[in-house]
């Protein structure tokens, strides 16, 4: 099981990654276990020296019975403290950075997250990314079409 944020390359400029565990509930591990997972307007939230994974969506499992149960509540990630007291200090000396979950995958038995510390696009940089994009994939096709001359 692997899910993959899509939008994240698109909206984020990487600069650090790493890998957290989550600290979820029996029903939501078996939604995720299942891929049923949203990431696309998740982040990270560092609160008490801690860090929570908020906005993500877990549906509900289907055979799972809670009471009262929010698929977006925020989720505890769990790090290393030097990784923690690392993010935060990175936070806090530049402006413009968050973290950015990128995609949740098993590793073992333990479902993992993959987090990043970002810089946000603005939309100008996306739209010259795209831009590059589309060119280098016209100049494949042209070569491909001269290769079969």
């Amino acid at each position: 099981m692997k899910v993959v944020n899509r939008e994240f390359h698109r909206n984020y400029q990487t600069l650090e990654e790493y890998e957290a565990g989550i600290a979820l509930s029996g029903g939501e591990v078996k939604s995720v276990k299942a891929g049923h997972i949203r990431l696309e307007e998740a982040f990270v939230r560092l609160m008490d020296n801690e860090a929570y994974l908020v906005n993500a969506e877990i549906p509900i499992y289907i055979f799972a019975r809670p009471t009262g149960y929010d698929p977006r509540q925020r989720r505890k990630l769990l790090l290393h403290k030097d990784e923690l007291l690392r993010l935060q200090t990175k936070l806090k000396s530049a402006s413009g950075l968050t973290i950015a979950p990128y995609s949740c995958y098993n590793k073992g038995r333990y479902i993992k997250l993959k987090i990043a510390l970002v810089k946000g696009r603005r939309d100008l940089e996306k739209r010259k990314l795209e831009k590059g994009r589309d060119i280098e994939r016209e100049g494949k096709r042209e070569m491909k079409e001269y290769m079969k001359v």
